[in-house]
């Protein structure tokens, strides 16, 4: 384990923004965890768990220690006729245990298809698409206690999760490493493909003849289709969370707009797809500078090549005010800003 000194993050965040940070780390295995709790360095530093950088903005260097959790693995730990257990360590990437489990045919992660990062960060935002949430298939996780080295195992109930959150946003941001997840999947042909993007792709409503890998590639397709690369456009995939509102809120907005997209999720709770109020407001294909929202998806904003981690906040307050202005919503970030 060797602790390095001024080491840009630009390749361990997906909007390739070009900050340093002032110690970084990389973990393989347990024993070198142990050793880096036991440094002088990790006690004396403020810390950052770091991933794949898939849910983060960069609006300056870290003057603190970065710790990359690089461990691999998937195992099948458990099985029976209808479910199984699937464990993967923190530093596999997450399309990698997708991959996994559509080629030994267990269900539940196949929506979750190309969503980048890696399988550690995978609880702490609760990553979701296509009407499935990693809370659907997960059974529990463990991890390390940065302060004191405790070994904890998390369940579902602990994790508190909800919509983009977990209590390692909150209660345990940056204090608790996820070193491994533990998924319960099934074995029988259960898909989830009542969300509206399948339906333009779906030419019939029998679904039977569909395979795990026919669906795996239909989610694939639909984010190509939708999404920017990353090889083309740095970006942090979905940039808001899609806002929850009232009824009266809800009413007042239909009354307003004939053709408001909406779903409704309780008796007096609607969301709505802050990409269609973002591209409301026009933003949609615009660009400032070097920063723009992708022409296909309003909700994600673009690093169109050189911008910094402050134009991109920038653009993207100016995106909030403008859905306040017209709306009266408050769009709230999915990702992390620092």
């Amino acid at each position: 384990m060797i602790i390095q000194e001024n080491i840009s993050l630009k390749r361990f965040n997906t909007f390739k923004v070009d900050v340093s940070a002032r110690y970084f780390v990389r973990i393989e295995n347990d024993n070198e965890l142990s050793d880096l709790l036991q440094s002088s360095d990790f006690r004396l530093s403020q810390r950052l768990i770091l991933g794949g950088g898939s849910n983060i903005l960069f609006t300056k260097n870290y003057n603190g220690l970065v710790i990359h959790f690089a461990k691999k693995g998937i195992n099948v730990l458990e099985e029976n006729d209808n479910d199984v257990l699937v464990e993967a360590f923190a530093g596999e990437v997450w399309d990698d245990l997708v991959t996994f489990c559509v080629n030994k045919e267990f269900y539940g992660v196949e929506n979750l298809s190309l969503i980048p990062g890696t399988v550690g960060a995978a609880p702490i935002q609760n990553i979701g698409a296509y009407g499935v949430e990693l809370k659907d298939v997960f059974e529990s996780l463990e991890g390390i206690m940065l302060e004191n080295g405790e070994k904890k195992c998390y369940t579902k109930n602990d994790c508190k999760f909800e919509y983009r959150d977990s209590i390692f946003k909150k209660e345990l941001k940056d204090k608790f490493l996820i070193t491994k997840i533990i998924l319960r999947l099934k074995k029988h042909k259960h898909f989830n493909l009542g969300y509206r993007a399948f339906q333009s792709y779906l030419k019939t409503d029998d679904h039977s003849k569909l395979t795990l890998k026919d669906v795996s590639e239909l989610v694939k397709r639909i984010r190509r289709d939708k999404l920017p690369s990353l090889k083309k456009f740095g970006n942090a995939g979905s940039f808001f969370k899609n806002p929850e509102i009232n009824e009266n809120k809800f009413t007042e907005l239909q009354n307003k707009y004939a053709d408001l997209v909406h779903f409704k999720i309780s008796d007096d709770k609607y969301k709505i797809p802050a990409g269609w109020l973002i591209e409301k407001c026009g933003f949609k294909g615009k660009n400032i500078g070097n920063v723009g929202t992708f022409k296909k998806q309003a909700l994600v904003i673009i690093n169109l090549g050189n911008a910094d981690g402050n134009e991109i906040k920038m653009f993207a307050e100016n995106i909030q005010r403008a859905v306040l202005d017209k709306f009266g919503i408050t769009l709230i970030p999915e990702v992390n800003i620092i």
